[in-house]
């Protein structure tokens, strides 16, 4: 499925993921690779092909002047002209993947895409194509090798003591609770990695959220990953055993050295024996054996990240908007949630959070209006959730 449209020179071909042409996926690869902000396996090719295998709704806008491929952009397009970044709420980054030297608006971008405008949740945008859509920016988190694995363990040691001898205690209570540990890097049990994914569905039952592993969609995509892998990119779950028995996991996409992982998630039973935090520091002391150079842990502001992770980069959040009639509906709809009283009030900032992942998960209004009200019904769970 192709369809072009041109604006001011500017041509947007719109091609479904898997439509892609040799040359369309050549020429996207080599722009991420000229770029290192575009580094992520999420922002590559091959997560858009993933992602289209199992969304109808998924394209690429490849915008050309004068013949020549200067961009593209991964989209899912949503009714009234509304785009959200391709896999989301699973796209922690997302960007324009553009040449350098593109001067390629996003304003422009999106008119010529025929969207009126595109949710920004994770932006990466190194070229400044999006400018002030950004409204917030978070800090992402990633463990960075620039050696060994030893090395970037000795260095977490030596800026805090206490943090080598909480990590020896948690490891001992573990091994005495399960047995001896021992990581595997590269786990393809199938009965491992569905054990996994019912230690999150349980998590989610229990913190009252979106269970994103019940949206067939979803669950599909996580499972095509895990199934299906090539040398250049597929998903990856590493993992942490005690005693022979599974005890804590990640699982996500993986691209050449750089690990992102979505799912995380331990044994609840071994909950008081801080199962996570070993598998975290057993995961780093395997990347270099692993062929990893870097473990991206994601954006947020959990505490727990930054003890870890030694960068700390930023990705943006907004609406980028197109100067068309869409856009302006788009805007003013926006605007609604910076209205008094809403405006500043911490609940309604969490709640709209929690409604606009649902309405990227949840294809069917049906889906929506019964993930709204279980977000509304569980808030208070939210709060008091361990």
């Amino acid at each position: 499925m192709r369809d072009a449209a041109a604006t001011a020179g500017l041509e947007a071909e719109l091609v479904h993921p898997g439509d892609l042409t040799p040359h369309d996926v050549a020429a996207w690869r080599a722009l991420q690779a000229a770029e290192p902000a575009f580094a992520s396996p999420l922002l590559g090719v091959e997560f858009a092909q993933a992602v289209g295998a199992v969304r109808a709704d998924a394209r690429v806008a490849i915008f050309r002047r004068g013949g020549r491929a200067i961009g593209y952009l991964a989209h899912h397009r949503r009714p009234g002209g509304f785009a959200r970044p391709i896999g989301a709420p699973f796209c922690d980054y997302h960007a324009l993947i553009s040449a350098a030297d593109a001067a390629l608006g996003a304003g422009e971008a999106l008119q010529a895409a025929r969207l009126g405008a595109l949710r920004l949740t994770g932006l990466i945008d190194p070229f400044d194509s999006f400018g002030e859509a950004v409204k917030t920016r978070m800090p992402s988190h990633r463990i960075v090798l620039g050696g060994t694995s030893g090395a970037y363990l000795d260095a977490l040691w030596a800026s805090s003591g206490n943090r080598l001898k909480n990590y020896r205690r948690y490891r001992r209570s573990l091994e005495k609770a399960a047995g001896p540990i021992r990581v595997v890097g590269d786990d393809r049990d199938p009965q491992a990695f569905e054990r996994l994914l019912a230690w999150k569905s349980e998590q989610f039952e229990r913190t009252g959220l979106h269970d994103f592993l019940a949206v067939p969609w979803a669950a599909a995509l996580m499972r095509g990953l895990f199934t299906n892998r090539t040398e250049a990119f597929g998903g990856q779950m590493l993992s942490l055993y005690a005693g022979g028995k599974l005890v804590a996991a990640h699982f996500g996409a993986r691209q050449g050295g750089w690990f992102h992982p979505w799912i995380s998630a331990f044994d609840p039973d071994l909950r008081p024996h801080s199962p996570g935090t070993v598998h975290q520091v057993e995961a780093i002391g395997a990347m270099t054996e692993l062929g990893l150079t870097t473990y991206d842990l994601g954006p947020g502001e959990d505490h727990w990240k930054s003890q870890f992770t030694n960068e700390n980069d930023e990705v943006g959040a907004g609406l980028a908007i197109a100067p068309n009639f869409a856009g302006a509906i788009a805007r003013s709809s926006d605007r609604l949630w910076t209205l008094p009283p809403l405006r500043g009030a911490a609940v309604f900032g969490r709640v709209r959070n929690r409604l606009d992942q649902i309405a990227a998960l949840e294809l069917t209004l049906g889906g929506r209006m019964q993930g709204a009200a279980y977000a509304l019904t569980t808030q208070r769970r939210r709060q008091w959730a361990a």
